[in-house]
């Protein structure tokens, strides 16, 4: 290879790896054109599966800031620059691995992060990020609607409260107004003399004062 084409070839795979939320290093010996095509297709959506010449991916890897990755690039080896979700790639790839044998993984990064095979094999494991954001918005609705309940219940029970009392002062709104006028009038009632009782010692004293003149 010319020395312009590998320089294209090495910033190529370097922009890759610098685009990349994780990668995963494969070989795959053994596998036909044709089993080749289809795992491109079927990690479209998540990855770009590349066939790489591990001198330059090395060179590529260090210039991106890249460790982890020298000691497995031996033999043929295909790269699966993950864009997309990693889960996702990594379920694609253990799926297509045991399908089809000689797809082997041998080691990858996440977030600059080298993995082992295990680990990857973990990732696969995972949920899928659309999974989890719908489990977690789940969870935020039912947590929003039982908030709302909680709020509204008592405001329900206030309006209704609120409600029942202007009926009540609705109806019993007269009576009650009428109610304190009577009681006033029974105070004064009660605090005034009557006629008779006013008149009653005047006569007394009229009385006394007479006896007393027969006496003198």
């Amino acid at each position: 290879m010319a020395t312009a084409e590998k320089a294209a070839a090495i910033a190529e795979l370097t922009d890759r790896f610098r685009d990349s939320g994780a990668a995963v290093l494969t070989e795959y010996r053994g596998l036909t054109v044709a089993q080749l095509s289809e795992l491109r297709t079927s990690l479209r959506e998540h990855a770009t599966y590349a066939v790489v010449k591990n001198t330059l991916t090395k060179r590529a890897a260090a210039e991106a800031g890249v460790a982890g990755l020298d000691e497995h690039l031996q033999g043929p080896t295909a790269i699966a620059f993950v864009t997309g979700d990693p889960v996702e790639a990594a379920k694609g790839l253990r799926d297509f691995a045991k399908a089809n044998p000689h797809l082997v993984i041998k080691a990858g990064i996440l977030d600059g992060k080298p993995l082992s095979p295990e680990e990857i094999t973990k990732l696969a494991d995972l949920e899928s990020r659309e999974t989890l954001l719908a489990k977690l918005a789940g969870a935020m609705n039912a947590s929003l609607s039982q908030a709302v309940y909680l709020f509204a219940a008592p405001l329900s029970q206030a309006a209704r409260t609120v409600d029942a009392l202007r009926a009540k002062v609705e109806q019993e709104g007269p009576v009650a107004d009428a109610a304190p006028a009577s009681t006033e009038a029974a105070e004064a009632e009660a605090e005034t003399p009557a006629a008779d009782e006013v008149a009653a010692p005047a006569e007394e004293a009229t009385t006394n004062v007479a006896e007393g003149g027969d006496e003198s």
